[in-house]
């Protein structure tokens, strides 16, 4: 199985969901020869309950993933914590909803949920629980105390941030972050354009039915981290397009 654990089906947080922009995404996720990705998109979008309620009337789903002719959605959110940084958090559908209703008190600055509160939220109800581009300026996780970053179930080596940051430079950070903290890396495109997907994903020897198998298979270690050549054009070009179409479509 190829997934990417960390990618977005919405332009921005303040667009509409568009299935023709969605297909974009998938289509070009399964030209690049994923079998899956994880729906990250943010837990404060515009209408997140829309993003989900249009899923359900376009594919089946078994509380674990949508089944896009054979392409899996494994079902995810990210979410805003009060220590600035972002956390990926995926799992069966049912939970996750309930866990978003929760966070319908924590959907602004200042109003966000303490990463020690999420994590209470999430470990019960069986959730995976990523700390997203740890390294990043403007949301950083990095300085989080070490007993509470050592809960996550995986560090993310963002897309991004591999771009923005420097490739080889990120990856030592995350990966150094990782082993002092016993945590897996895996990588995540962060993408919310078709140029950027693909840029990295995750290569496992099987093929997982749930977020609890995809647990366990990253922390055996069987799985293989890939970083696309054209990894810095994908983004820069994504990132071009991402702001011109933004300016055409963002609700005022």
């Amino acid at each position: 199985m190829r997934i990417d654990f960390h990618i977005h089906v919405k332009l921005s947080k303040k667009t509409e969901f568009s299935i023709e922009h969605f297909d974009s995404m998938l289509n070009e996720a399964a030209a690049a020869g994923l079998d899956a990705i994880t729906l990250t998109e943010h837990f404060n979008t515009h209408r997140f309950e829309g993003v989900y309620g249009t899923l359900d009337q376009l594919f089946p789903c078994n509380n674990h993933y949508y089944d896009r002719n054979g392409f899996k959605i494994f079902t995810g959110m990210e979410v805003d914590v009060a220590e600035g940084g972002h956390t990926l958090v995926s799992g069966p559908k049912d939970k996750l909803l309930e866990i978003r209703e929760l966070l319908t008190p924590h959907t602004s600055p200042g109003q966000f949920i303490g990463l020690d509160q999420l994590f209470e939220l999430c470990e019960p109800r069986g959730m995976m629980v990523i700390a997203g581009h740890p390294f990043r300026t403007n949301a950083p996780l990095e300085h989080v105390d070490r007993r509470l970053l050592s809960r996550f179930d995986a560090l993310d080596l963002n897309g991004k941030d591999l771009h923005e940051i420097g490739i080889q430079e990120n990856i030592a950070k995350v990966l150094t972050l990782g082993s002092e903290l016993g945590v897996p890396v895996i990588a995540g495109s962060d993408a919310h354009q078709m140029f950027q997907v693909g840029c990295v994903y995750n290569e496992f020897p099987g093929d997982y039915e749930t977020i609890a198998e995809l647990k366990e298979a990253i922390r055996s270690g069987s799985y293989k981290r890939h970083i696309s050549p054209h990894l810095d054009l994908q983004v820069r070009a994504a990132n071009t397009v991402k702001k011109l179409l933004k300016a055409k479509v963002e609700v005022v």
